[in-house]
């Protein structure tokens, strides 16, 4: 089964998000717990976690169907030591509130060297942060987001998420989430169903299925290989529509959560509906 849906607004409280992605047809949703943009935010109160959880519940979203992201200030492989820890401990705090909401994954751009450190000591400093989170939580896996490649940014090659992993001490507790347009704009290709068969066995081959935890179902504005992180509505960028109905089509997809972060959220509630039907013609051939 596909798990379908958007990144969704949690304005007003973080049980509005499961709200807002019902009234789209969603089957999946994803959202931060806190304000993306500041370092720190009040605690989760026992209401504000209880009324997450009945919204959950109500609208029948389990905790496999939601990936919550952390706040886009953190840097894991950060080479400046003092900034390095502040972004460890606001990590952790994200892991923390995941926890609390009863949510199983989290979501994260793996770091920027900065031009300061080698790409190697970069991708260690990641894995030792992840290390560090997981020994001070329970339950939560870090999902590694792969990216674009902008400025100083890893994770845009398939190779930087398996060195990640590898040095994950508990590999139960690690996965990746493949954003499209990331992975398209760092030059692998998705235009056609056998672009994707052929990226996607090289993702098997480096990586391996079995870490896929997420996907980000993102067309691109961007050119191929561009190594720039600028998303489309799907359909309507460089990638084109066949290889979101191919990915429907695969039952490797299956159980996880497919997110939106497609650039208009008018037309959120048509792509999942087009999504959704992409399956069902499979189903029915």
């Amino acid at each position: 089964m596909k798990f379908i849906g958007a990144h969704v607004s949690a304005a007003g409280g973080v049980a509005n998000a499961a709200v807002r992605a019902a009234e789209i047809g969603a089957t999946a949703f994803a959202l931060f717990t806190k304000n993306q943009r500041q370092w720190r935010a009040a605690a989760l109160s026992g209401a504000t976690i209880n009324e997450f959880k009945a919204a959950c519940e109500k609208h029948r979203f389990g905790p496999g169907q939601i990936l919550p992201h952390d706040s886009y200030l953190i840097n894991l492989g950060h080479p400046v030591a003092e900034a390095l820890e502040k972004s460890r401990e606001a990590f952790i705090d994200e892991m923390q509130r995941c926890e609390q909401l009863g949510l199983t994954l989290l979501n994260f751009h793996p770091g920027s060297h900065l031009m300061q450190i080698p790409e190697e000591a970069c991708l260690a400093r990641i894995a030792e942060s992840i290390n560090i989170a997981l020994d001070k939580t329970e339950g939560v896996t870090a999902v590694i987001e792969n990216t674009a490649g902008q400025g100083s940014n890893l994770g845009f090659k398939f190779e930087h998420l398996a060195a990640i992993i590898d040095g994950v001490e508990d590999k139960s507790r690690v996965g990746v989430c493949i954003d499209t347009c990331h992975a398209f704009a760092a030059g692998y290709d998705l235009r056609g169903s056998e672009a994707c068969e052929k990226t996607f066995a090289e993702f098997e081959r480096i990586v391996g299925f079995q870490y896929l935890r997420g996907m980000h179902l993102n067309d691109a504005k961007s050119a191929f290989a561009s190594r720039v992180d600028r998303h489309h509505s799907l359909g309507q960028g460089n990638i084109g529509h066949e290889a979101f109905s191919w990915i429907m089509q695969d039952a490797r997809f299956d159980g996880i959560p497919l997110i939106l972060e497609t650039i208009d959220s008018d037309i959120w509630g048509e792509e999942i509906a087009w999504l959704k039907a992409q399956q069902v013609q499979t189903a029915t051939v």
